[in-house]
C-alpha cells in the first residue's frame, strides 16, 4: 500500500506527472492563496504581505471573489469555514435560515412538489457576510476595512472577466432570458447584463452598485447587510416584486461554531463540516474505502474507479436520507461514522454497480478558497450562490445576487429535511482539512454541488493512495456518480477503464454535457514549514505564495 510522506521528494517527483498539464505545484514559506480567480488570490495575498494573517486573506479572498466570480458566488451567498489556528481546528457554519413564511403548506398551496430552483421561493437568508465578521472578529489582524479595499476596487474601477467565468456568464444569460421574464429578474439583467449584454472574456466589468454594498459592509463590519440600509432595500425589493424575506428575517441571522467531525484514513484524519453539510458524505466513502487496498491496483484501473464509485454511491444514499438541520433533527452522526457501521455498508459492494438504498445506522455555481500564513495557520473556506447566479434575483443598486439554497429543501414532511421556518437546508457546500496524528497537513477542497464529497475522496486517494502532490492530485481525470448506475468519466479517463467500468454494469456518459467534475484547491504543509499548493485546471484560478 502507498502511503503519502510529507517530505519534499515524494511530493515533488518529476515521476509524478502523468496528466498532460504537467504543471508544478507552487512552494512557498510566508503563506498561500489558492482559489478559481487569480485576482481574487492576489487580493488574499496583498493581506499577507501587509501583515496579515490566513483568516484576513480568506476574507479578502472571499470579499473579492464575490465582485470577479459573480456566477458562482455574492454577497447573497452562505458560507462554511474550518480555521486550523495553530493548535485546533475550528469549524463555522454560516448558512442561513429559511424565512418565517417558508412552511410545507406554502408550496404545496402552489401546486409544488419540491422548491423550485429559481424565484423568491427559494431564497434563504445568506450567511456570507455574517461569515466573514465572525472569522474576524475571533481570528483577524489586519483593520476589517482593509480587507475590502481590493474587492471594491475591483468593483468599481473594473477588472477583466477571466474566460471560465465568462462563459459561464454568457450560458446563464441565455438561460435567464427564455426563462425569467417577471419583475423579480429585472435587477439581474440590470446589474449583469447593463448594456444588453454579458461581457466577453477580458473585457472590463464594472459593478458600482456592489462597490456601493461592499463600503457599507466594510464601515459596519457587515451589520448594514443584517439592520441597516442593505437590508432594507433587500427587504423592500422582496416586497415589491413578490418576495418573502424580510427585515425580521435577516435581522434574526446568527451563524454557528461547530466542531468539525473526522475519521481515520490511511494513518491520517479527514476533517469535514458536520450536517447540516454534506460532508459526512466524504467521510463514510472513505470509511468504507479504508479497508480496501486501492494501491494494489493502478490509479487507472477499473478496479480503483468501480471501488471508489460505489463507496460513494453507499455514502449518499445515507446523506440524502438523514443530513439536515441539527437544530430541527436528530441525526445519527456517531453512528454514520462507526467502523462498524462502515463495515456493514463496505459488505454490499461487488463486483457489479449497484443502485444502493439507504442503510439503517444504530441509533446514536460555489467557489473554494484555501490560505495559509508563515505563523502556520490555514483557512479552508467556500461560499456559494448555489446553481449559478443562485435564485436569479439581484437586489437593484447593490450588486447583491441572492441564493437558491432553499431548492435544497424536501417538502417531504417525514424527512428530517423538510422546510421550515427558521431552519437550515441540506447544504452541498464543504469545506475539507487533513491532519495527521493531530498535526496540521492542510485545508483542501472543491466546488460543484453533489461533485464536492466525490471530489475531496478522489483527492484524498489520489494523495494518500498514490502519492500524488497537490497539483497532480487535482489535474487527474475525475469520475462522478450521476445517481443509480450511472457513472460521469472525463474524456481523459483511459478507454480500457471505460470499457471495463461498462462491463461491470455502470452506464457511463462521457458526453459531458451539463456535467461537471468541480473545481479544487490543495495547500500542504511541509515539517519544514514549506508549503506545496495545487489549483484546479478545469477552471480560470491559481495557487500565490511568497
Amino acid at each position: 500500500m502507498t502511503h503519502v510522506t510529507n517530505g519534499p521528494a515524494a511530493l515533488l517527483s518529476l515521476e509524478d506527472f502523468p496528466y498532460p498539464s504537467q504543471r508544478m505545484p507552487v512552494v512557498a514559506t510566508h503563506g498561500v492563496v489558492a482559489t478559481s480567480e487569480p485576482l481574487a488570490a492576489q487580493a488574499g495575498l496583498w493581506m499577507l504581505r501587509q501583515g496579515g494573517n490566513a483568516v484576513d486573506a480568506a476574507i479578502a479572498t472571499a470579499a473579492a471573489l464575490t465582485v470577479v466570480e459573480p456566477v458562482a458566488n455574492g454577497i447573497g451567498s452562505d458560507a462554511f469555514a474550518l480555521v486550523w489556528d495553530g493548535a485546533k481546528l475550528h469549524g463555522l457554519n454560516a448558512s442561513g435560515r429559511a424565512p418565517a413564511t417558508h412552511t410545507p403548506e406554502l408550496f404545496t398551496s402552489k401546486d409544488l412538489r419540491e422548491v423550485p430552483q429559481h424565484g423568491w421561493l427559494p431564497v434563504t437568508v445568506p450567511g456570507a457576510p455574517a461569515a466573514w465578521r465572525d472569522l474576524h472578529a475571533r481570528f483577524g489582524r489586519l483593520p476589517f476595512t482593509t480587507l475590502f479595499e481590493p474587492a471594491i476596487a475591483y468593483a468599481r474601477d473594473g477588472f477583466p472577466v477571466g474566460p471560465v467565468t465568462a462563459h459561464g456568464w454568457q450560458l446563464t444569460e441565455r438561460a435567464y432570458r427564455r426563462q425569467h421574464v417577471g419583475a423579480e429578474f429585472a435587477g439581474w439583467f440590470e446589474t449583469f447584463a447593463p448594456e444588453g449584454r454579458v461581457p466577453n472574456a477580458a473585457e472590463l466589468f464594472r459593478s458600482p452598485g456592489h462597490a456601493w454594498t461592499l463600503e457599507r459592509l466594510a464601515a459596519s463590519a457587515c451589520e448594514d447587510f443584517y439592520n441597516g440600509e442593505v437590508a432594507e432595500r433587500i427587504a423592500r425589493c422582496a416586497s415589491e416584486t413578490g418576495g418573502y424575506i424580510t427585515k425580521a428575517d435577516l435581522a434574526d441571522h446568527t451563524n454557528t461554531w461547530v466542531d468539525p467531525v473526522s475519521v481515520s484514513y490511511r494513518g491520517h484524519e479527514v476533517w469535514e463540516m458536520p450536517p447540516n453539510g454534506q460532508g459526512i458524505a466524504a467521510l463514510m466513502a472513505l470509511n468504507i474505502l479504508e479497508d480496501f487496498d486501492l494501491a494494489r491496483w493502478p490509479r487507472e484501473s477499473v478496479e480503483s474507479y468501480h471501488h471508489q464509485a460505489e463507496a460513494m454511491k453507499l455514502a449518499f444514499a445515507d446523506a440524502h436520507r438523514f443530513v439536515a438541520d441539527p437544530e430541527h433533527a436528530e441525526i445519527p452522526v456517531a453512528a454514520m461514522l462507526s467502523n462498524s457501521y462502515a463495515a456493514e455498508r463496505r459488505a454490499l459492494i461487488t463486483p457489479r454497480a449497484a443502485n444502493p438504498a439507504p442503510g439503517a445506522p444504530p441509533k446514536g455555481g460555489t467557489v473554494y478558497l484555501c490560505t495559509a500564513d508563515s505563523d502556520g495557520m490555514m483557512v479552508s473556506m467556500i461560499q456559494s450562490n448555489y446553481l449559478a447566479f443562485g435564485s436569479g434575483i439581484c437586489v437593484p443598486g447593490t450588486g447583491i445576487a441572492l441564493q437558491n439554497r432553499g431548492h435544497g429543501f424536501t417538502l417531504d414532511p417525514a424527512h428530517p429535511n423538510c422546510i421550515a421556518p427558521g431552519k437550515r437546508p441540506y447544504h452541498t457546500i464543504i469545506p475539507a482539512f487533513l491532519t495527521r496524528n493531530g498535526v496540521p497537513i492542510g485545508p483542501f477542497g472543491l466546488m460543484g454541488g453533489d461533485m464536492q464529497p466525490q471530489g475531496h475522496v478522489q483527492l484524498i486517494v489520489n494523495q494518500l493512495d498514490y502519492g500524488m502532490n497537490p497539483q497532480t492530485a487535482l489535474d487527474a481525470p475525475r469520475w462522478r456518480s450521476l445517481g443509480g448506475r450511472h457513472l460521469a468519466l472525463e474524456q481523459s479517463v483511459p478507454q480500457h477503464v471505460v470499457n471495463g467500468l461498462s462491463a461491470r454494469g455502470h452506464l457511463v456518459d462521457l458526453t459531458e454535457r451539463g456535467v461537471t467534475f468541480g473545481k479544487g484547491q490543495v495547500i500542504r504543509r511541509l515539517e519544514s514549514g514549506v508549503y506545496i499548493a495545487g489549483s484546479e485546471p478545469r477552471c480560470d484560478g491559481c495557487a500565490v505564495g511568497y
